[in-house]
């Protein structure tokens, strides 16, 4: 999976989201939604969709779901990481997929969907939820099992015996998904989490976030699996030095175990609350992990011996062109966000701070993107499905 490379999942289901204009919290709304996936879409750091803000869709009719459905595949072109409440559910998401990608035949090939299966713990699998997956079953559809115990509270109150909870639990469903249909693709994707013994809430921000994430990954390795880790967030509710330096230290060591995709960018709070600087700030945090985890290259051509001799002592190596190559190879990482000129130069651009940088990234991005539409043939079948949704749930 994932071509061996490290990829990112956004942090998800925000209650809250920081007003871009006013920087104030406020619930969250459909254009938030739409910003946040155009912008997942079209940096490459994210590999993958998950839902960033809670739409309100618990208990709202099918029509409303379908409508979610469409509008993710209208807005993202990459894979999505979804899940559905019941079986019933799970058939009208199998109806639209098959609308868009053709036949179970090229939905099995390209695997555009893998469904996020979350046991409850510590150590119980619930009935509907489970139920809701094992409907896709004959599709190939990849499932990332996901339990969140949490340290002290739904898990054991230390590192190891969490890890071990997890491990049964995702195990658990392993086996139940491969009793059901052998050889269904699998993702190692446990989050185990700790909990701030100060208020007994999800400890965001907490070091040993860092730790899990990387355990998890050989965890999986260890299996053969691929891995989807976490790195835990911020404890902090707006972007600034806190939830920089949680950020900045719980990121690196789960990159440098480098799992396959990494969940984390963007939320505040506990992952209650939704920044797209801070998003920014954390993709900019991840790149340089991502340069951590490549480390000191040692090929031959690196070496560079002779051209250390023909310079000799004195001498001055910026107009070699073994320079020049390597910092068009990446030798160096050069970021384009934040200061990095002189205190004179920070002073004569208006003293820029970083939030306002990462604002003027959103908007570039965003003013440049354009989603890839859906074909009006596919337009007018989900239309039909979303008519008969109506007609079947009323409201």
């Amino acid at each position: 999976m994932n071509a061996e490379e490290c990829t990112l999942i956004v942090d998800s289901q925000a209650v809250f989201v920081i007003d871009p204009a006013s920087q104030l919290r406020r619930p969250p709304t459909y254009e938030d939604w739409l910003k946040v996936t155009h912008l997942t879409d079209a940096l490459d750091d994210f590999g993958a969709y998950w839902c960033v803000v809670e739409l309100g869709l618990v208990g709202k009719s099918i029509e409303r779901y379908i409508t979610y459905w469409r509008n993710i595949f209208s807005n993202f072109s990459k894979h999505v990481q979804e899940s559905t409440d019941n079986p019933g559910q799970t058939r009208w998401m199998m109806e639209v997929l098959q609308v868009i990608f053709g036949n179970r035949e090229t939905i099995q090939r390209v695997k555009p969907l893998s469904f996020l299966l979350c046991p409850l713990s510590p150590l119980a699998l619930e009935e509907t939820y489970t139920d809701a997956y094992l409907e896709t079953i004959g599709w190939d559809i990849p499932v990332a099992v996901m339990p969140m115990p949490l340290m002290g509270t739904t898990a054991p109150g230390t590192l190891i015996a969490t890890l071990i909870l997890a491990n049964c639990e995702v195990l658990s469903a392993l086996c139940l998904v491969q009793a059901a249909a052998p050889g269904t693709p699998f993702i190692y994707a446990a989050t185990p989490g700790v909990t701030d013994p100060r208020s007994g809430r999800y400890g965001s921000g907490e070091v040993e976030n860092g730790l899990l994430g990387a355990a998890i990954t050989e965890m999986g390795r260890y299996y053969g699996l691929p891995v989807q880790a976490s790195t835990g967030g911020t404890d902090h509710h707006i972007p600034g030095i806190q939830a920089g330096y949680e950020r900045g230290i719980n990121w690196t060591v789960p990159v440098l175990s480098w799992p396959d995709l990494l969940v984390g960018p963007g939320l505040l709070g506990g992952s209650m609350i939704l920044s797209l600087e801070q998003l920014v700030i954390d993709i900019e945090i991840f790149r340089r992990c991502k340069r951590l985890a490549y480390g000191i290259g040692s090929a031959e051509n690196q070496w560079l011996d002779d051209v250390i001799a023909a310079v000799g002592p004195g001498g001055n190596f910026l107009n070699q062109r073994s320079t020049r190559e390597a910092l068009r190879s990446g030798e160096w990482y050069i970021s384009k966000l934040g200061v990095h000129s002189t205190f004179e130069g920070w002073v004569a651009a208006g003293r820029p701070t970083l939030l306002e940088d990462a604002h003027r990234e959103i908007d570039r991005i965003l003013s440049a993107y354009q989603p890839l539409p859906l074909d009006e043939a596919v337009e007018r079948e989900l239309d039909s499905i979303q008519k008969r949704a109506a007609e079947l749930s009323p409201g």
